[in-house]
């Protein structure tokens, strides 16, 4: 690995003007850049592979960011929304400024990364510029696909190539095996149809810098189906979801059978050193301790919810409770309808939690609990796009007697039943409940400081929660 040559100031204007950087808001410096990589065109592009070192002044944990630079020696044009600035890609050559943008918004060098891929065959591992390449899956690759990057992602870099294949560049790097990545390959080798196949990785010196995985030509987001069925119920004279044009309950019960299925998968291989329910419960305790003091509202669900975690604590380990391997950010946004059922996404985890927390096991509850409070999201969504307003009261869609309350709750029994094969007994009962209040008191805090005219629905759930 060798230093870049490019001024980090330009670095540090460029980071927050990005969709990915974590660290908006906060009083950030970049304190270095390191070429991992470097891949060339004849003449150009050249593609340097940055690692980018950024520290905090609230004394935070520092971060490394993957910021991969499309470098030309005359300006590019279709390239200048993706600007960062002068570079000198050919250090110690002496060859002058060139122009770099960011090369995750550049066809030519997306081929660069194609074709380290598309000279192996699944089963291969080459390198290419200073990348070792894996390929362990998928069919022969057009060397010629066409790359062009996915608009809306946040966390990451998606790269379309064709309707063949996507590429994910992780953008904040983390040491060692990529849960993503882990967790694909497992339910890869396992053939498990609710996912897409993984097809090969790229890493550097022990960091995964991004996966390959096929495209799912079929796939529509499973938060955009939701919501178009909850627009349908308002759109239409039905009051009760079940009579409505695009009812969701029985595709949230297929849902249900999927989540199942990929945890049963993800729980027959190794795991240790997840939480015991008593543990879960004392880090629930602390993180209603913490959000008490950003969202004063909590106050009256407080001691309500600690005897719930009390509850919790008491249970004892018992088979089905078991931590391990979960996917860790479930919602419906990480889920893909196609024509061959669901399919889940993105097994990186809550991207804001450290690398060794998202390897952790947890309890496949929490999976649960993640997507049942998605579900609760949806009617509150549509209504604010149609005008009620995320904290509309009663008697509205969102409001305890809206018919967007019966939506989500029809969902959410599909759903449950489905993946627990029938009703909770009492103990699974009090698990969810627990994670469920978890993930809410997180959401208050979310919408506190992200969308405070949101933190109204985390609010209205808890009220309802181990009442």
């Amino acid at each position: 690995m060798t230093a870049a040559v490019i001024d980090p100031a330009l670095l540090a204007a460029y980071l927050p003007r990005t969709r990915w950087f974590g660290g908006k808001g906060r009083d950030a410096d970049v304190v270095g850049a390191t070429v991992l990589a470097r891949l060339a065109a004849d003449p150009a592009p050249v593609l340097l592979v940055l690692a980018v070192d950024v520290a905090y002044a609230d004394a935070g944990e520092p971060e490394r960011y993957q910021v991969p630079l499309a470098c030309y020696p005359a300006p590019q044009p279709r390239l200048e929304h993706a600007l960062i600035g002068p570079v000198r890609p050919h250090s110690g050559t002496g060859g002058g400024d060139w122009h770099a943008y960011d090369a995750a918004h550049d066809p030519a060098a997306l081929a660069l990364w194609w074709r380290s891929f598309a000279d192996l065959a699944p089963g291969e591992v080459g390198t290419a510029g200073g990348l070792r390449v894996h390929r362990v899956a998928g069919p022969a690759l057009d060397p010629g696909a066409v790359g062009s990057l996915f608009s809306g992602e946040q966390s990451n870099s998606s790269v379309f190539f064709d309707d063949t294949a996507v590429l994910k560049l992780f953008r904040k790097l983390t040491p060692g095996e990529h849960p993503d990545v882990e967790l694909h390959r497992v339910l890869t080798e396992a053939d498990s149809p609710h996912v897409a196949q993984l097809w090969g990785w790229l890493e550097v010196d022990g960091t995964c810098l991004g996966m390959l995985q096929e495209f799912l030509r079929t796939a529509t987001d499973g938060w955009d189906l939701a919501c178009a069925s909850v627009r349908d119920l308002m759109g239409g004279d039905a009051e009760d979801p079940a009579e409505a044009g695009g009812d969701f309950g029985p595709e949230a019960a297929r849902l249900g059978e999927a989540v199942r299925a990929v945890h049963d998968l993800l729980g027959a291989s190794a795991a240790s050193g997840g939480p015991t329910p008593a543990e879960a419960a004392a880090d629930m305790r602390a993180r209603l301790d913490d959000a008490l003091r950003l969202v004063p509202d909590l106050a009256e669900h407080a001691p309500r919810l600690r005897a719930l975690y009390d509850r919790l604590a008491a249970l004892p380990d018992v088979p089905g409770l078991h931590p391990q391997r979960v996917h860790g950010d479930l919602h419906l946004g990480q889920t893909l309808r196609t024509a061959d059922g669901w399919r889940l996404v993105d097994f990186e985890g809550e991207p804001a939690r450290p690398a060794a927390q998202r390897r952790r096991p947890d309890s496949p509850w929490r999976d649960v609990a993640g997507m049942l409070r998605s579900f609760d999201y949806v009617p509150a969504a549509v209504a604010g796009v149609h005008g009620a307003g995320p904290g509309a009261g009663t008697g509205s869609i969102t409001g305890p007697s809206g018919s967007g309350v019966a939506w989500a709750q029809r969902s959410q029994h599909h759903f449950l039943t489905a993946y627990a094969g029938g009703e909770l007994d009492e103990q699974e009962q009090t698990v969810v409940e627990a994670y469920l209040a978890d993930k809410a008191v997180y959401e208050t805090v979310y919408e506190t400081r992200n969308r405070p005219d949101w933190v109204a629905i985390p609010l209205a759930s808890l009220a309802r929660i181990g009442a």
